[in-house]
């Protein structure tokens, strides 16, 4: 899809994902670590399209068989783990090996972190809350129940998981971070941590903004928020937005709710890459 609206291309350019890979099953140690395993072609009565998962096993998980983990929920999941499916090939999120060297210096808690691939040219329908009277799109509604009535409960059923959003997060960048904002006030009783990332808030003239500002009562939610101020040249400025309506609503920045610019950060994944190990470090702190 094509706009000539030149504050919104860079986002549109990275809406063009990957679809998802049908040869492999699982793979392990793709950057040295202990397991990240693969489900392929996870089906959804709410939605047509088809999507692998793609799950990062904490160090200690098959010696401590006793013990549960805390979740993170990420989007664009072939972004995470793997050099090759991402989207610019070779420039994943790392996000397992960064998980692992926090875990293994204690600097974070163990955590199992689920990556949702997203479904190429459907993407933008499913990651956007509201229709676009250009763009189209509307149908993060129908993604977050497939993500809540049966994906969710599906890793529940098969990994040792603490339940409750104090142990539940949700995260991704870009429309990825919309529909991670969407959905955590959406679901404040399922997810009580949320990882946005360079939102697109100026999606259909920032109904975001619209949603948070209704939401009543304030939701529990622990949110990390950042943007780059070399991302779009409306990008900062509509993040500084979506601040001001959540410390509104009554956040704390230092406390339920971290803002973060940074200097120099693109819309790309190297930018996101550099910031999974801050992320992890203020959702997921060590007990």
């Amino acid at each position: 899809m094509t706009t000539d609206n030149p504050e919104i291309a860079n986002e549109q350019v990275a809406d063009q994902a990957l679809t998802v890979e049908d040869e492999q099953e699982s793979f392990d140690g793709v950057h040295n670590t202990d397991s990240v395993e693969r489900v392929h072609n996870f089906t959804s009565r709410f939605l047509p399209y088809r999507r692998d998962l793609v799950v990062y096993l904490p160090p200690d998980y098959e010696e401590n068989e006793e013990r549960r983990y805390p979740t993170l929920y990420l989007h664009d999941g072939q972004n995470l783990f793997d050099p090759e499916t991402a989207y610019v090939r070779g420039k994943d999120w790392r996000v397992d090996e960064t998980a692992d060297a926090l875990i293994r210096a204690g600097e974070i808690e163990p955590l199992i972190i689920v990556g949702i691939f997203n479904t190429g040219e459907h993407r933008l329908e499913e990651y956007t809350p509201t229709a676009d009277r250009k763009l189209g799109g509307g149908h993060a509604e129908l993604y977050g129940r497939m993500l809540v009535e049966e994906l969710k409960p599906y890793v529940e059923s098969r990994y040792r998981v603490l339940p409750g959003p104090a142990y539940t997060g949700l995260g991704g960048s870009s429309l990825g971070g919309l529909a991670t904002v969407y959905l955590g006030f959406s679901y404040p009783e399922i997810f009580g941590k949320l990882a946005v990332l360079s939102p697109s808030v100026w999606w259909d003239n920032k109904a975001i903004l619209k949603i948070i500002a209704k939401t009543r009562p304030k939701p529990r939610l622990k949110i990390w928020l950042d943007m780059g101020t070399e991302e779009s040249k409306t990008g900062l400025r509509d993040a500084n937005l979506l601040r001001d309506v959540l410390v509104k609503k009554g956040w704390l920045p230092g406390d339920d709710l971290h803002y973060e610019v940074i200097p120099g950060g693109k819309h790309e994944e190297a930018a996101w890459a550099a910031r999974v190990e801050s992320v992890l470090r203020y959702l997921f702190p060590p007990r």
